[in-house]
């Protein structure tokens, strides 16, 4: 949607570190690749999100109050599912990582989750912190949590493994945070879904890259398994249909937007067509 109680953290979480010539260091790339074939990810890919480019994007959202791209019912049905599924019992204490304007934290609380929402987005956050004053936000980065081992039950990750181009960072860091037994939820576009595919994906010969980010694709639902696995979860896959979007980026395709909610809702509720549905909920637990 593509992020406790302490200070904001500094710009420098968000760095890299010092840039060094890939001559000197011929032997550090080569391993990276090899555990990015190992899980399927695509290898064009660059191996490191530009914070900065990430940042911008979500401020210019956060400015027009556009974020929220579910319609009311659908966002609640989601995270109805999300709770569900993450066994997030009343009192559980629960990270909404890429949080945006806070809009599925507030939908937690409901279910009596006890929420911590960061974004990436100092913007969002600000706006966040408008509409729900009596949650926690912070800006952060989910490839460098500022929070202390094992210090949450759950974790939501709302639509931001797709805009990583190596998941596994904030896989790893999503296992430090989470208690022994904790849960995390994950979803996010499916590749496998007709539209998805042909709007989103940079193969696609109708993709639009209005409103997307540098990294932005959407997945196919064995990567992602494979990679929160690859960082010790025990992990399942399930799929979500029948989120109506209020809203799509591109004004040339939001004419569309009625026709593809009503094929959505019937098209893809079949328990035969569940793979092709549109988003893909990926769910792990920390032993």
């Amino acid at each position: 949607m593509g992020q406790l109680g302490f200070a904001r953290p500094e710009r420098s979480v968000l760095a890299t570190g010092p840039m060094t010539p890939a001559s000197t260091q011929p032997s550090q790339q080569a391993p990276v690749r090899a555990a990015d074939k190992a899980v399927g990810r695509p290898l064009d890919r660059p191996l490191d999100q530009d914070k900065g480019k990430e940042i911008a994007f979500f401020d210019n959202h956060a400015a027009a109050d556009s974020y929220d791209v579910f319609e009311p019912d659908s966002s609640a049905r989601l995270i109805q599912t999300v709770v569900r599924l993450g066994r997030f019992a009343p009192g559980a204490r629960v990270a909404d990582l890429g949080c945006g304007s806070g809009v599925f934290s507030g939908l937690m609380r409901q279910h009596g989750c006890r929420c911590t929402g960061l974004d990436i987005s100092p913007k969002l956050i600000e706006l966040a912190r408008t509409k729900y004053p009596d949650i926690e936000f912070l800006e952060g980065d989910v490839e460098h949590l500022p929070f202390a081992d094992a210090s949450f039950d759950g974790v939501l990750l709302g639509g931001i493994v797709h805009h990583l181009p190596d998941p596994a960072r904030c896989a790893s860091e999503v296992h430090r945070v989470l208690r022994p037994g904790g849960r995390f939820v994950a979803f996010d576009p499916n590749r496998m879904n007709p539209f998805m595919y042909l709007y989103r994906d940079r193969s696609s010969p109708f993709y639009s890259s209005v409103g997307v980010t540098e990294n932005e694709r959407p997945i196919l639902a064995h990567r992602t398994a494979a990679t929160f696995r690859a960082a010790g979860f025990a992990v399942e896959t399930d799929y979500q249909e029948t989120l109506r979007y209020r809203y799509i980026a591109s004004s040339r395709m939001r004419w569309l937007l009625p026709a593809y909610n009503a094929i959505d809702s019937v098209l893809f509720a079949p328990n035969f067509m569940r793979v092709f549905r549109p988003f893909v909920l990926t769910i792990g637990e920390k032993s």
